[in-house]
């Protein structure tokens, strides 16, 4: 029954050993436990900080980023506007080109024809006035052989002519 009751020695002595017990673990232990829970506590905080600002940065980079990504979508699309433009272009002036040349074939053709058919037409016509000549050459000659009849075509001739 002494631990229900315990006496005023005892009591005592407990009392002096708990003192001397918590000024030695003050003394001794204390600060170097708070220290490194005050270190524990700014490191923390420190990385938090760092934390932070490591993910300002990267939300500033994600920023610029799409901002240059979409500068260059922009300057992808002037590019490709631009090489539709030169090419329609190229296309336009190679039809012109090839317009005009077909015009100027065209036209050297027309007139190749045109002198081509000028001198089949003249031909045409001498070889009509020498079979001409040659048929009024044989029907004068066979009209010629009678005498009497060169002095009938004379007379008519001769009415025919007014002076």
């Amino acid at each position: 029954m002494e631990l229900v009751t315990p006496e005023l020695g005892l009591v005592f002595w407990t009392t002096i050993s708990f003192l001397i017990f918590l000024f030695l673990l003050r003394k001794f232990a204390w600060k170097p436990i708070l220290g490194a829970i005050n270190d524990r506590e700014r490191s923390i905080e420190d990385s938090l900080a760092k934390a932070d600002a490591a993910k300002f940065e990267m939300e500033r980079l994600s920023e610029e980023i799409e901002a240059s990504l979409k500068q260059a979508r922009i300057e992808r699309d002037d590019i490709l506007s631009e090489a539709r433009k030169v090419k329609e272009k190229i296309i336009a002036e190679s039809k012109d080109a090839a317009q005009a040349e077909g015009a100027k074939m065209i036209e050297k053709a027309r007139i190749e024809i045109t002198s081509l058919k000028a001198i089949a037409m003249a031909d045409v016509k001498n070889q009509v006035a020498s079979l001409s000549l040659e048929i009024a050459e044989k029907v004068l000659r066979k009209q010629f052989e009678d005498s009497k009849k060169q002095d009938e075509l004379v007379t008519e001739l001769l009415k025919e002519v007014k002076i």
